[in-house]
C-alpha cells in the first residue's frame, strides 16, 4: 500500500473567515456610530444657530443699534419702569430741527415693537414687530447712551442679549 501524504489546499478555514467577518462588523459598527453621532451634533448646532431665538436676537440688536445711533442726543424719553424708550432723530439730514421719533416698546406678552412717526404734529407713521418670543425687555439710558436688555425664550432655547448704543447726532 502506498501512503498518501495529506495535501494542503490554499484558502481560509471557517474559523478564519468568522474572525474576519466579526472584525469587519465591529469596524463598520464603529464607523456607523461615528457618522450617526456627527449627524446628530450637526443637526443640533444647525437648530441652535438658525432658531427663532437666534435670528430674533440678531434682528433686535441690529435694529436697536441702527435706530439709536442715528438718534439725536439732545433728548429722549424713557419709561420709569423701562418698558419703552423713545428717541428722536432728523428725518432729513439738512433739517435744522429734530422732526421724527422711534419708540421701542415691550408689550409684556412676547413682542418687541418699534413705532416710527413725525413730531410736529405728532403722527404715527408705522408700527412693526421687531421680534417675538420675548420673555422680558428693559431699557435704560445714561447720558448719550441707551441700553436694551432683552431675554428671548421659545420654549426650547433661551438667550439674553444686551445692546448698548450711543446717540451720535447733536
Amino acid at each position: 500500500m502506498s501512503k498518501k501524504e495529506p495535501t494542503v489546499q490554499p484558502g481560509f478555514t471557517i474559523v478564519e473567515l468568522m474572525i474576519a467577518v466579526m472584525l469587519a462588523a465591529i469596524v463598520m459598527f464603529g464607523v456607523g456610530a461615528m457618522v450617526v453621532d456627527s449627524q446628530r451634533g450637526w443637526q443640533r448646532m444647525y437648530n441652535h444657530i438658525y432658531s427663532d431665538v437666534a435670528t430674533d436676537s440678531y434682528v433686535a440688536r441690529k435694529t436697536f443699534d441702527s435706530v439709536v445711533r442715528k438718534a439725536s442726543s439732545e433728548t429722549f424719553l424713557l419709561d420709569a419702569a423701562g418698558s419703552w424708550i423713545e428717541v428722536y432723530y432728523y428725518e432729513d439730514p439738512n433739517s435744522a430741527f429734530v422732526d421724527s421719533y422711534a419708540r421701542f416698546s415691550y408689550d409684556g406678552i412676547g413682542q418687541l415693537d418699534i413705532e416710527y412717526g413725525r413730531l410736529n404734529p405728532r403722527q404715527t407713521l408705522t408700527v412693526r414687530t421687531v421680534c417675538e418670543n420675548v420673555s422680558s425687555c428693559v431699557f435704560k439710558a445714561s447720558g448719550r447712551s441707551a441700553q436694551m436688555i432683552l431675554t428671548l425664550d421659545d420654549g426650547s432655547q433661551t438667550a439674553t442679549i444686551v445692546s448698548s448704543s450711543v446717540m451720535h447726532n447733536q
